[in-house]
């Protein structure tokens, strides 16, 4: 702060020094007369009035950018076709000369108007172009981990899709905001509509008042300024607030669980990635409320077939049965990295596990865990925990379990196996695992290999429990 205060200094008194050597305050106003023809302007209440308007102007452009880029990014980093379809169109207006704009705008709208549409123009491209680019960087398999887990859309939306392009709208807004004003004040500039900043700036040309002319210049940088870290404020506030409307329960309490238990069966399954065949004629029987579990090793296809029961990989051939309700935990961490662990499980497990007995079976897994520490800064181990509570909190069906002791000393494995038996509530459950205490530690039974030479064909059915 004492660096850029002295900066300021020193350019003042560039500045006023320039104004002496020139030696006429007509071809350049020094800092003391601009401060003189600041204060008056202000004094004579015109300031407040005059910038408010231009203010509005130049409010409505941006915003009605900012909404459009929002909608229109979305849809074009969803849909290629519409992506080709609007991209000549905003490098066109990327390009073209702001004052070309105002010139073409002030021959089919009005002077008042202009300002607006000017603003819009200016500052819808580099919006529209940050919205679609960072959408297409989100993490998309979380997205897809998320929709498993059955959490609607707009939950998605904001606790996870809006946390991670926050960052990269911001960053264009700090530079679109004073894009902004640059643009309304121009097309006031030369539209000059009454009263505006820009039609006080022509005024002090016309009139060869220098100092009123830099006094306005003043108030349009401050008011930039101003505006820009206002709404860079409400930015950061959006990201709280997005989240605590994403796990908000539609009632004042958890909905009643209602876990059931539905059959694995697949028929038959064959699943070819690229010039693999992963899975080859697998037909595997897991009657409803049974456990079973996978101990084939490392590349063997055992992701593959817990990719292909979720519906995430199409089998090549045979067929799937529909699980109903999934709880899943994939090998990979699925988990939303500025959320606390307590806030990770309530977005999928929300609507019928409350906070408190969230917070219990956290601290359970994970004893003298902080719930409200991003999971960004919990170990490996912790943060397949949080995965484990939130896979067994949510109301399911089937739980599919893929690697779930992957990372855990031979402790907390145990514990973690009994936390699983003792809130199954009945489900089906299903393990891959590479680990052969799983099974014995889960009470499950072990199906036959997946490897091609030994059974890839071969029926197993296991008995509920």
């Amino acid at each position: 702060m004492g660096r850029r205060l002295s900066a300021c200094v020193l350019w003042l008194l560039v500045w006023q020094v320039a104004s002496v050597c020139v030696g006429s305050t007509l071809l350049l106003a020094g800092p003391v007369d601009t401060a003189r023809s600041l204060a008056a302007i202000v004094l004579d209440g015109s300031l407040l009035a005059i910038a408010g308007t231009t203010f509005l102007r130049i409010l409505c452009g941006f915003l009605l950018a900012f909404f459009a880029s929002l909608v229109l990014g979305s849809v074009a980093s969803s849909y290629q076709l519409v992506s080709d379809l609007l991209e000549p169109g905003v490098a066109v207006l990327k390009s073209t000369p702001i004052v070309c704009v105002i010139v073409l705008l002030l021959l089919w709208l009005g002077t008042d108007v202009v300002p607006v549409a000017v603003v819009f123009l200016a500052t819808f491209p580099p919006l529209y172009f940050c919205v679609r680019d960072s959408l297409r960087q989100v993490d998309h398999d979380l997205t897809t981990f998320l929709r498993v887990m059955r959490v609607p859309r707009w939950r998605v939306a904001l606790a996870h899709v809006w946390q991670q392009i926050l960052p990269y709208v911001m960053a264009t807004c700090r530079n679109a905001c004073g894009m902004g004003w640059k643009a309304g004040v121009a097309a006031e500039l030369i539209g000059t509509p009454i009263p505006s900043v820009g039609e006080r700036v022509y005024q002090a040309k016309v009139l060869l008042e220098t100092s009123d002319l830099f006094a306005w210049t003043i108030a349009v940088v401050l008011s930039s300024f101003a505006c820009e870290r206002c709404f860079l404020v409400l930015l950061r506030a959006s990201r709280g607030l997005a989240t605590r409307l994403a796990l908000r329960r539609s009632g004042t309490s958890p909905a009643v669980r209602d876990d059931g238990s539905s059959p694995i069966a697949t028929d038959c399954l064959d699943v070819r990635l690229g010039e693999r065949d992963v899975l080859s004629g697998l037909s595997i029987r897991i009657p409803a409320g049974g456990s079973a579990c996978m101990l084939d090793p490392s590349g063997a296809g055992k992701t593959t077939l817990v990719r292909a029961l979720c519906g995430l990989v199409p089998p090549t051939s045979g067929e799937v049965a529909p699980l109903g309700r999934v709880s899943l935990v994939e090998q990979s961490p699925r988990l939303v990295e500025g959320l606390g662990a307590l806030d990770n499980v309530l977005l999928c497990a929300g609507g019928w596990a409350s906070g408190r007995e969230v917070r219990g079976l956290l601290l359970q897994a994970i004893p003298g865990l902080d719930v409200d520490l991003p999971v960004s800064r919990l170990s490996g181990g912790q943060r397949r925990r949080v995965e484990l509570v939130r896979a067994l909190l949510t109301c399911s069906d089937v739980v599919i379990l893929d690697e779930p002791f992957a990372g855990l000393d031979d402790a907390a494995i145990e514990a973690c196996a009994a936390l699983v038996r003792d809130n199954l509530r009945g489900r089906t459950l299903f393990v891959a695992s590479h680990d052969p205490r799983a099974a014995r530690l889960l009470g499950a039974q072990v199906l036959p290999p997946l490897s091609p030479s030994s059974s890839s064909r071969e029926t197993a059915a296991v008995r509920g429990r």
